[in-house]
């Protein structure tokens, strides 16, 4: 039967789009939930502040009358100007394994992205690099992290097959905790800071980090506007961004770095994983979800990165070093076994030259497609 695609516009449609991925990966070991709360909201109009600088469209393809594939378009008019281009994006994508059902989803987005003049079409991408980007390649045996995109191997195929080709990559290690911190990277640590002026700064609560989360944006988007996908991110945005999250980090697993005056000049998040306790809750909070996602935060064993940022002008300075050895101890400490980077540009050495102290391992890559759809 002929595959169609509808475009999603009443609720109901976008619980089905956020529901798909539910049951093509029911049985998949590796594949980590998202919070369907959270899903909704990020697709919400009225609710995600992206919206303001994004045209958006939604599609279910349907096969004999079920629901076998999602995608959505986008294109970024801030992320366009800023680069002096015009590009789309697609992303949350999922398929069955039927090259009929992805060339529908891809025909239909192209064919959207032609009509608003966009010259290129790229993705996996979300609105912006705070989503979650890129498809699985190589790692199809890993558990996943809720930082990141889960895909069957066969995604990556179709892709190719319709001609799409790689436009950057990014890898990912497990690192393995020490059993002890080695007193040269204590000592190469307290070097650092002295030569440079500079301290960790006390965090004692939620609230301490609070303090901060604005200072932490302005240097977030200092350090990674020279990176691939970077994207401006408006004040809304931003305060969407510290309400949504920021009040759940915990201070334990945040390393700030500030100099003589105070100023934030480095930064690293990480928190406990939560790819277990949301395979075990199913991704819902209630009624039992938010016990499974307590008892990850209390007694976790592995923590994932979210973000580590340095100011520009101070990279190189092996500013990196206070932060894993400040967090290094932490993990000690805790119990940690062993930490998720989660994705890091492959050609970024200096991001990847942290680990070089520590036991890791590569074990994931994802990519971004591009594919030129202009006459």
């Amino acid at each position: 039967m002929t595959v169609i695609t509808r475009p999603v516009q009443m609720k109901k449609d976008l619980k089905k789009f956020v529901d798909f991925p539910f049951k093509l990966y029911r049985n998949n070991p590796y594949w980590v939930p998202p919070l369907r709360k959270g899903i909704l909201e990020t697709l919400d109009r009225q609710k995600n502040p992206a919206f303001e600088t994004c045209d958006v469209e939604l599609w279910l393809a349907y096969k004999d009358g079920k629901i076998v594939g999602r995608i959505a378009g986008i294109i970024n008019h801030r992320y366009n100007s800023y680069i002096g281009k015009r590009q789309a994006r697609f992303g949350w994508i999922d398929f069955i394994d039927d090259p009929e059902v992805s060339e529908e989803l891809f025909l239909t987005v192209r064919d959207w992205a032609e009509r608003r003049k966009c010259e290129t079409l790229h993705g996996p991408l979300g609105f912006n690099d705070l989503d979650q980007a890129g498809m699985l390649i190589e790692g199809f045996e890993e558990l996943g992290t809720i930082a990141t995109f889960y895909n069957y191997s066969y995604y990556p195929n179709h892709l190719e097959k319709m001609g799409f080709q790689k436009e950057v990559d990014w890898v990912e290690y497990q690192i393995r905790t020490p059993k002890e911190i080695p007193p040269q990277i204590d000592q190469y640590a307290e070097r650092i800071a002295r030569q440079q002026n500079l301290h960790m700064v006390e965090l004692k609560s939620r609230n301490d980090i609070l303090q901060y989360a604005r200072e932490v944006f302005d240097l977030f988007q200092e350090a990674y506007k020279v990176l691939y996908g970077f994207v401006p991110l408006s004040a809304s945005q931003v305060d969407d961004v510290v309400k949504k999250y920021f009040s759940y980090i915990s201070h334990e697993y945040v390393a700030l770095v500030a100099d003589e005056n105070n100023k934030l000049v480095a930064f690293g998040i990480t928190m406990p994983s939560l790819s277990k306790a949301l395979q075990k809750s199913k991704g819902r909070l209630f009624p039992f979800g938010w016990w499974h996602l307590y008892r990850a935060m209390k007694y976790c064993k592995v923590v994932d990165f979210y973000l580590i940022g340095v100011k520009p002008e101070m990279q190189g300075a092996g500013i990196p070093a206070l932060i894993m050895n400040h967090l290094g101890h932490v993990f000690l400490e805790k119990g940690i076994v062993c930490a998720e980077s989660n994705p890091e540009l492959e050609k970024n050495t200096k991001v990847q030259s942290q680990w070089k102290f520590f036991e890791r391992r590569r074990h994931k890559r994802r990519r971004v497609f591009v594919k030129n759809i202009a006459d």
